[in-house]
């Protein structure tokens, strides 16, 4: 029973990582079409979204099924628990990689936000890609250093998250109504795809060495 129960916990590791590799596609696709206003990459980010829900629905399955039989304790009981709230903040994180594609598709043919903003959405953009890709490879191997970067990563986030707000919010913009309200969603959606990553880090990491990282 023991050897099975570990294999169940391997499999739940497996599926997370899986799901975390989707992710990566997806922001890393939603962010080009975003950048680039390709609508046939948005259409196919949002079509692919369903994918990622399915499987966190099926990983949720699997982790209740093993609380219910194995009835696990002490750091066993962490791992199943945490499995469950990493797939909630995965399935977010795919939710975030949506909404970017929508806005592309939205306002397609036309780019999204104003030129004057389009390098820090470019920034943005790849740090949320590297920070979902250390992600998918922090929790296949609980190396916690990754979970270090990804912190780091987002406190960049955060600062280009501000100077969108900066820039719609000072004299010198001359966006229009629609152009503020695309900026600042877009911002919101990078960034709270990066505090998910961050929230996951902190929960392997606390798996891989008992310590706590209180939230910021």
């Amino acid at each position: 029973m023991r050897e099975v129960f570990q294999q169940e916990l391997q499999e739940v590791q497996e599926r997370l990582v899986e799901i975390a590799s989707l992710v990566a596609i997806s922001i890393e696709n939603a962010t080009r079409a975003f950048n680039e206003s390709n609508v046939s990459l948005a259409e196919r980010v949002i079509a692919d979204d369903d994918k990622i829900d399915e499987l966190a629905i099926s990983l949720d399955e699997l982790a209740i099924n093993i609380l219910a039989r194995q009835q696990p304790v002490a750091r066993d009981l962490r791992i199943v628990v945490s499995a469950l709230r990493i797939s909630a903040s995965l399935e977010r994180m795919g939710d975030m990689s949506e909404h970017i594609a929508q806005l592309a598709r939205y306002r397609f043919p036309e780019k999204v936000v104003p030129k004057t903003l389009r390098p820090t959405f470019a920034e943005m953009g790849q740090l949320d890609v590297a920070m979902a890709r250390k992600l998918a490879e922090l929790l296949r191997t609980e190396d916690v250093r990754l979970a270090e970067e990804i912190r780091n990563d987002d406190d960049k986030v955060d600062a280009l998250h501000l100077s969108v707000f900066d820039t719609v919010l000072g004299e010198k913009w001359k966006g229009g109504a629609e152009d503020t309200v695309d900026a600042t969603l877009a911002s919101r959606y990078h960034e709270r795809f990066a505090d998910h990553a961050v929230s996951i880090a902190k929960k392997v990491q606390y798996l891989a060495t008992g310590d706590w990282i209180p939230v910021d």
